[in-house]
């Protein structure tokens, strides 16, 4: 079968986040982290009869999913996890607040990369937590956060470390040896870790595996909540299915009761989608990997040769991280926008000399808003 990810699906006046904020503009939306492109055909078949019974009442996750959950991640990733380890939720962002609020007091400290994914910041700062930084770093044109930089500035309130692999933004796929270098530095300060792995299946580049960090050993296990979803992976954020993944019985019992009364079930449509996309949507994502890859060969090209910008190679994810530095702009976000390209604004990721990029487009959006990018460039 073949999916023809160049297939238009006007967005600009539904009910689309990405395209409504920008509604009624000559504004090219690439910010926010979903694609433009159609759902595989297994999952709107799959939804399209669930909605043709016409009774939508409360749902439980369904045994199949449960078992298509295990064996994918035995198979995809050698990690073999027991069904009763999930914790099923409404989206990823929900899961990082949970940690935060199951394993932290307000006397405590999570720890983070920067730049990072705004939610993670967020969540650690919920109820008057704090949080501290440890600088990602460029080695061998790779984002690298060496946690053993903030040996140093520890004070020992520190609780929680919160880890994104692959890396958002910046695209790194992290390797056996630096995830171990990881699981070490919360083993030696006795931190939990939640991990965020919602890209786990966009790799791009190839020869390239990702490593769960519950997988490496048990004592990782035994520390860890790993956050996945089928949302990036197959374009469903807006059903809002996502799972955590938690080993050790009492950190999992902490983290479900904290949930209650607050965090809704996942939607029952949701648990029908993430149930057909894993089941029947490998050959769909195989494609969409193939493009994505394209487009981000497409954009490395281009974004290194207009002046003043810098793009690393992006192994995983749709997501470019760029370095508008040596531009020399006031603010790169409020430059291409008013060029006409959307983009997301670095600040907010905690560095407002970048801005990112999602090039979950068809191909001939991409080229549009580089043109764009260049012109504006060329022009000052």
């Amino acid at each position: 079968m073949t999916f023809n990810f160049d297939q238009w699906v006007d967005r600009s006046h539904s009910d689309s986040v990405k395209w409504n904020k920008y509604r009624d503009a000559d504004v090219i939306p690439l910010w926010v982290a979903d694609t433009d492109f159609l759902s595989p055909p297994a999952v709107i078949n799959a939804l399209q009869k669930r909605v043709a019974e016409g009774v939508f009442g409360y749902g439980s996750p369904p045994k199949e999913l449960v078992e298509l959950m295990v064996e994918r991640l035995r198979e995809r990733y050698e990690w073999t996890i027991q069904p009763e380890w999930i914790v099923w939720l409404p989206g990823l962002v929900c899961g990082l607040n949970l940690a935060v609020r199951a394993f932290t007091t307000t006397q405590q400290t999570s720890i983070m990369p920067s730049p990072i994914y705004p939610p993670f910041m967020q969540a650690a700062q919920s109820e008057g937590r704090e949080f501290r930084h440890v600088h990602a770093r460029v080695h061998h044109q790779r984002w690298i956060t060496d946690f053993n930089e903030a040996e140093s500035t520890l004070t020992g309130s520190e609780k929680l470390l919160l880890l994104c692999n692959p890396y958002n933004p910046g695209g790194t796929v992290y390797r056996r040896e630096e995830l171990l270098a990881q699981q070490e530095f919360a083993r030696r300060h006795d931190l939990l870790v939640c991990s965020d792995e919602i890209h786990c299946d966009l790799i791009l580049e190839p020869g390239l595996r990702h490593i769960p960090f519950a997988s490496l050993n048990e004592d990782a296990a035994n520390r860890s909540v790993t956050l996945m979803a089928p949302s990036k992976t197959f374009n469903l954020a807006g059903l809002g299915a996502s799972l955590a993944v938690i080993p050790n019985r009492e950190l999992r019992v902490k983290f479900a009761r904290t949930g209650h009364g607050i965090v809704p079930h996942v939607n029952i449509l949701a648990y029908v989608a993430a149930t057909a996309a894993y089941q029947d949507g490998d050959d769909w994502l195989k494609a969409q990997l193939d493009y994505l890859r394209a487009n981000r060969d497409l954009a490395f090209e281009r974004i290194n040769a207009m002046p003043g910008l810098k793009m690393l190679p992006i192994e995983g994810t749709y997501l470019g991280w760029i370095d508008a530095s040596q531009a020399q702009l006031e603010s790169p976000y409020r430059f291409f926008l008013k060029a006409g390209v959307g983009l997301s604004d670095g600040r907010e990721f905690g560095n407002a000399n970048f801005v990112r990029i999602n090039l979950g487009c068809q191909r001939a959006l991409l080229e549009k808003a580089l043109d764009r990018m260049d012109a504006a460039l060329a022009a000052r």
